[in-house]
């Protein structure tokens, strides 16, 4: 079981058992829910149950857990449940973990575990250059260099945040739901809302994805989020979108530390 514990969401996935060579299988169950910062130990686990219960399953079919949190308040709560609700070993995604990426930043440590594991299954997957572009709480780029190092990033409000930070300051703007728009000229308020926000992002990914390339080369753009599917049409430099890339790069990380738990 590999779980993303993002500021948002919290994305479960879970993948078949190991295969003939020990690497494990292939992503056969996933889900979404929402991130709640109190849930105790005790929630955490009746949750897991709960969702693995919706395809027949126990918490006895989980053989180990890999785990990234971004959420401070839940990353006790999320090491009780893996010694005391889950069997098998599990892996917490943090500084001292074996990634396979070296990370040439000033402090590595403050690159949050989901941005590393991003990194990870991009480069596994697509080789490098590769820059992953994750459209979530916040639009996060990170960048991977030939040789699959992580060398940088940039992080950016995420479409929900920008867009909920203007309606809250402007007071005659409207909440609107974010979705592509019908032309990139509104004909109304809540159009030209939702115009702003598909093509302003579309071509801040076009802006930054080319100057990152004109940086480090060629490269490949893989995007990710669950807000993704909302901008990858006005973004015609993404080469792949991945929406379970997160929990890919959990797998892998959990193969490489699986011979040590």
């Amino acid at each position: 079981m590999a779980i993303d514990v993002g500021n948002t969401q919290i994305v479960v996935g879970l993948f078949a058992a190991a295969g003939p060579g020990g690497a494990t299988g292939e992503l056969v169950h996933h889900w979404r829910v929402a991130t709640h910062s109190t849930y105790t130990a005790d929630e955490f686990a009746l949750q897991l149950a709960q969702l693995l219960a919706l395809e027949g399953l126990g918490l006895d079919a989980v053989s180990g857990t890999t785990v990234a949190c971004v959420v401070p308040p839940l990353r006790m709560a999320l090491r009780e449940v893996t010694a005391r609700r889950l069997p098998g070993p599990s892996v917490i995604l943090e500084p001292g973990v074996r990634t396979g990426m070296p990370v040439l930043v000033d402090n590595p440590r403050e690159v949050g575990a989901d941005r590393i594991a991003d990194a990870v299954a991009a480069y596994e997957r697509y080789g490098g250059p590769t820059i992953v572009v994750d459209f979530g709480t916040a639009t996060n780029f990170e960048v991977v260099s030939a040789r699959g190092e992580y060398v940088g990033g940039l992080l950016f409000p995420g479409l929900e945040v920008s867009l909920a930070a203007l309606t809250s300051r402007a007071a005659m703007l409207p909440r609107v739901d974010i979705v592509p728009p019908r032309s990139v000229l509104g004909r109304n308020t809540v159009e030209q809302l939702q115009a702003g926000i598909f093509h302003g992002y579309g071509a801040l990914v076009e802006g930054v994805c080319a100057r990152i390339k004109a940086e480090v080369g060629p490269a490949t753009v893989v995007a990710t989020g669950g807000l993704a599917p909302v901008v990858l049409g006005a973004s015609p430099v993404i080469d792949h979108y991945e929406p379970w890339l997160t929990l890919y790069g959990l797998r892998t990380i959990y193969d490489r530390n699986r011979a040590d738990v």
